[in-house]
């Protein structure tokens, strides 16, 4: 079968309107989110189904290709990014079956009770470290779990988890954003990484400030910005140096650790203005929180997860199980042209079923052990799991009509439409070029997605306009960090996880601003280094 050509100007001669018209499925599934309040699976219908009639009507790709694309993003929704969410809302209902959750409170309120201390420890710091080890919509998944445990609201759980998950992105699970880049534009992957450990650190101080003025207000954060300086620098400093002089791979678990001893330690010798010291009833001891079993599920999810995500043993486990199955009817049989590529690229369409290394995989085992642990007998674990399954059952769903909606844009061309009208942009690239990253990230909900669908014509468009490549590939990727807050699949997990189903569009109007507002300080500081 001859491979069908994407198509960058269905309208001939008129790339604005071209543009447009490929917006059309992001601006439906948006505002059916946020302004029509529809429930987050019709939403991802109505974006589907107008994607569906472009891609067939307008840009003439064959139907049994888009059929298929979209298949195969709703296969990839269920597994890996499905497999992820269920797997740790199964720990989640362990450690609360046994009650774990009100000794995490107790044992945390022992180190700080106050709620916006509590938020950047969890939010920032743990989370940044579950995002360096797996990445892939994990650390929303657990944070919301132990904000909502502290006694955040659904929405300010969910919400503010977003917001935190920003600038470990580009390093996150071990580093696969940055590798990613470097196979799709050929640049050297210590300088990617470099370049990138020059943009990323500046926002790993603005961002403990920013989740604090969300949370609180600029009043909230008067008392407490010792703490958040603390936070941001001992990640921040790190951060840059194992990005500059080590590579991508150990960034985020390296600065992560950092910021949470720093900020733990800060915590025992220093204590908001104002702030009472606990109470502890005549007579009475302080109570022991238990902290050993009250961090139980996240420490051996932690220790597990980390060893799943080490090349070594990903690819030792990789050797045992994991088919590749060509996708009938897509695989190999739609092209990128330029200038998108530098010559017709064929795009292939592989189902990889790597179920046991697989990230969710490393979380069911960290829940089985759990399990054991905490003595919980075979049927109640498996009831449990059963419970789990049916709480998640619509959101499985949701994640897998928006992953067919991010595989049927990447196929069908949609997403290289938007990004040569960015390329267009001329002098303003380097800014509008950081921004198509993070449109990238909002489209697929994944960095290291966005990095292979705009990498190489991000290096291509650099080179014709003079400007350094290594440069506005990593804006690529550090743009597109921010994007990660409003993309649909992430959104939907912290439903998920915070029980907020349903209410997908509360959140994304609550993260939308602070997601544009941060890709453009991105974007400026990218312009600044262009000159």
């Amino acid at each position: 079968m001859t491979p069908w050509p994407q198509v960058y100007d269905p309208l001939g001669g008129h790339p604005l309107l071209s543009a447009l018209l490929a917006a059309v499925p992001v601006v439906a599934l948006l505002a059916s989110l946020a302004w029509f309040k529809l429930r987050a699976p019709v939403a991802a219908a109505i974006g589907l189904g107008s994607a569906l009639l472009l891609a067939v009507l307008i840009l003439r790709m064959p139907w049994s290709a888009a059929v298929a694309s979209a298949g195969f993003g709703a296969a990839y929704g269920l597994f890996p990014i499905g497999w992820i969410v269920l797997n740790v809302l199964f720990l989640y209902q362990l450690a609360q079956g046994r009650g774990l959750f009100d000794v995490l409170r107790r044992n945390i309120a022992a180190l700080t009770d106050d709620r916006r201390l509590q938020l950047l420890l969890i939010a920032f710091s743990f989370g940044a470290f579950v995002e360096g080890a797996a990445g892939f919509g994990t650390p929303v998944a657990v944070t919301g779990g132990l904000l909502i445990a502290l006694g955040f609201a659904p929405l300010e759980a969910s919400a503010l988890s977003l917001i935190a998950n920003t600038a470990p992105v580009a390093f996150g699970a071990l580093g696969t954003p940055i590798i990613a880049l470097q196979g799709v534009t050929g640049l050297d992957l210590h300088q990617l990484s470099a370049q990138v450990g020059r943009q990323l650190p500046w926002f790993s101080l603005i961002v403990p400030f920013w989740l604090i003025v969300a949370y609180s207000g600029f009043r909230g954060l008067k008392d407490i910005w010792p703490a958040v300086l603390v936070a941001g620098v001992t990640f921040a400093v790190p951060q840059y140096l194992m990005a500059t002089l080590h590579g991508p791979w150990l960034v985020d678990i390296v600065a992560a650790i950092s910021s949470i001893t720093g900020l733990t330690l800060f915590l025992r010798v220093w204590r908001p203005k104002g702030a009472a010291p606990r109470a502890v009833a005549p007579g009475m001891a302080e109570p022991n929180p238990g902290p050993v079993k009250a961090w139980l599920p996240w420490l051996v999810l932690s220790v597990l997860v980390f060893a799943w995500g080490i090349p070594a043993v990903k690819n030792a486990l990789n050797g045992v199980s994991a088919p590749k199955w060509p996708v009938p009817m897509l695989h190999n049989l739609v092209e990128r042209t330029p200038p998108v590529v530098m010559a017709a690229t064929p795009e292939p369409a592989l189902f990889t079923f790597n179920w046991l290394s697989a990230t969710g995989s490393a979380i069911l085992l960290s829940a089985l052990v759990t399990a054991v642990i905490l003595r919980y007998r075979p049927g109640e674990a498996v009831r449990a799991y059963f419970t789990t399954l049916k709480l998640v059952r619509v959101s499985l769903l949701t994640i897998s009509l928006m992953m067919a909606l991010g595989y049927l844009t990447r196929y069908s061309g949609l997403d290289a439409i938007l990004g040569l009208a960015f390329a267009r942009t001329g002098a303003f690239y380097p800014f509008f070029g950081t921004m198509l990253g993070w449109l990238g990230v909002a489209l697929t909900g994944s960095d290291t997605s966005s990095n292979v669908l705009f990498g190489s014509l991000q290096r291509i468009t650099a080179e014709q306009l003079g400007l350094n490549p290594t440069l506005m590939a990593a804006a690529n990727s550090s743009g597109g960090v921010m994007g990660k807050m409003i993309d649909a699949q992430s959104i939907v997990v912290a439903g998920v996880v915070t029980r907020y189903e349903g209410k997908e569009g509360e959140i994304l109007r609550y993260v939308f601003f602070h997601s544009i507002a941060l890709a453009a300080l991105v974007g400026l500081l990218v312009t600044w280094q262009a000159r």
